[in-house]
């Protein structure tokens, strides 16, 4: 059984995903997971890679970055109680951004892909709470890309109305 402790920084952090488990199923939840500790700065994922995890994050953050040439900038950040690389853990489609810690580092669940399928398998119920957090997880990314590209619309539109 996992540590205690985990279990309830992954309570206190995860409310969406623990909203309707109890802290036993949040403990075999746990049970499947490994937990990773990052450096300040470490990449968790590169641009490129494959996903063979996907991450639910515990403590720290995690920042997206896009690379342009020999230009990098960030476009996201992960915080805890937020899923980062399931995009690529599902798809199975190479990474399109980069994956690393923030400056005070970061604590994540990985879920590797052997280990969900037994969670699929042997805890249906998580497994099908996990599939929903992932699922709203997504949504909120599409709705949020979608609102971010409505504003670049407007915003060239009135730009090149003016011009």
């Amino acid at each position: 059984m996992p540590d205690q402790q985990l279990v309830q920084q992954v309570q206190n952090t995860c409310h969406l995903f623990c909203a309707a488990l109890t802290k036993d199923e949040v403990a075999q939840f746990v049970s499947y997971t490994h937990v990773i500790d990052l450096e300040p700065q470490e990449i968790l994922a590169d641009i490129g890679d494959i996903g063979n995890s996907f991450y639910l994050v515990i403590a720290g953050s995690i920042r997206l970055y896009q690379v342009n040439g020999d230009r990098e900038f960030e476009i996201g950040e992960i915080v805890p109680g937020g899923l980062v690389g399931e995009m690529s853990f599902f798809d199975r489609k190479p990474r399109t951004v980069c994956l690393k810690a923030s400056g005070s580092g970061a604590r994540l669940l990985e879920i590797q892909r052997q280990m969900f399928h037994r969670l699929r398998i042997e805890e249906p119920y998580i497994s099908t709470n996990l599939l929903e957090f992932v699922i709203r997880s997504l949504d909120l990314l599409v709705r949020e890309l979608s609102s971010q590209n409505a504003s670049l619309h407007v915003r060239l539109n009135t730009t090149e109305a003016a011009a």
